[in-house]
């Protein structure tokens, strides 16, 4: 991990806080295979497209472990990290396609709308807008929607947290919620936010630029689908497998929320991957702990939707 963050102070490229977002985005998809694992050939990838509630066709790319011809798969809907700005269903592709391959599951990765073009809570919508079509018509891209998971990294995280929290009160039965260092509490203010502020891949100034991209007023702070440590009630969400970075400014938040969930009752199993930073999962060419986590999200995926890993030939 120190070899990581040297190289990126020699590579010395602008932090993307001080770029515009078009200009964040293209250098954070160019930047986003440099060290991910080799991708996992799969049988079956497809671009699809998901309805959002205002009409609006939002991209979603399927990766299953076999093909549709050989019966129903359980699915995760995957929604990606970038603080609401960045961030594709491009750049985590590798990541998606090796969840599908040692899960043994369909992984749907959704391309919400990004801020600013789209603000709060334009991301949660379109979020929550895709797990619903997922359960209602699943069936026709060979899905069992009956066994169904959703997750996602850091804002990833918290929409994936959101969609747990409003599937229990759709009565929407979720098996599991897989929470990637998520974003949950509303003012970045934890001692871990101050701690490892800077240097460390994701900076506070990086923080306060995607949420000011983001949110529209103070208000939207304060509402739960941003930050989901505000929900009056957590009991009966689905149970969930919370991954953490060590150094990272959104470990703090990311253990009260297992706590909470935790003190209602709600089954988690946590884990906080010691030396390294915000984004190792997507680092798992050099950062033996990213292969650690992707092996650790699979087994979870495995037992909560009773399926089997891919044997590779």
């Amino acid at each position: 991990m120190r070899d990581v963050l040297r190289r990126m102070a020699r590579a010395n490229r602008p932090h993307l806080h001080t770029l515009t977002p078009q200009q964040a985005r293209a250098a954070y998809e160019a930047g986003a295979g440099v060290l991910e694992i080799t991708p996992a050939p799969l049988p079956r990838v497809e671009d699809v497209r998901i309805p959002a509630r205002d009409g609006h066709a939002l991209p979603a790319r399927l990766y299953a472990p076999r093909a549709q011809a050989e019966g129903a798969l359980p699915v995760l809907l995957y929604l990606h990290g970038g603080g609401f700005t960045i961030g594709s269903v491009a750049t985590h592709d590798v990541l998606c396609r090796e969840l599908a391959h040692q899960a043994g599951c369909a992984v749907v990765s959704l391309d919400y709308r990004l801020a600013p073009e789209h603000q709060f809570p334009t991301a949660s919508n379109d979020a929550w807008d895709a797990l619903q079509w997922l359960a209602q018509h699943g069936a026709s891209l060979g899905l069992d929607s009956t066994r169904m998971a959703v997750g996602g990294d850091s804002a990833g995280g918290t929409l994936a947290a959101a969609c747990a929290l409003l599937a229990r009160d759709a009565g929407l039965p979720l098996q599991l919620q897989v929470l990637i260092y998520p974003g949950t509490c509303a003012h970045q203010d934890t001692d871990s936010h101050f701690a490892y502020a800077h240097g460390l891949v994701l900076e506070r100034a990086g923080i306060q630029w995607f949420f000011d991209n983001y949110v529209r007023t103070a208000a939207d702070r304060e509402d739960w689908r941003f930050a989901p440590l505000l929900a009056h009630d957590v009991e009966g969400v689905a149970p969930a497998l919370v991954c953490l970075a060590e150094l990272d400014p959104l470990v703090d938040e990311g253990v009260q929320y297992a706590d909470m969930l935790r003190m209602a009752g709600v089954p988690v199993e946590l884990e906080i991957y010691k030396g390294v930073t915000h984004e190792f999962i997507k680092m798992g060419r050099v950062i033996a702990e990213a292969r650690q986590a992707h092996a650790a999200i699979a087994a979870a995926l495995r037992a909560a939707l009773g399926t089997s890993p891919v044997v590779d030939k």
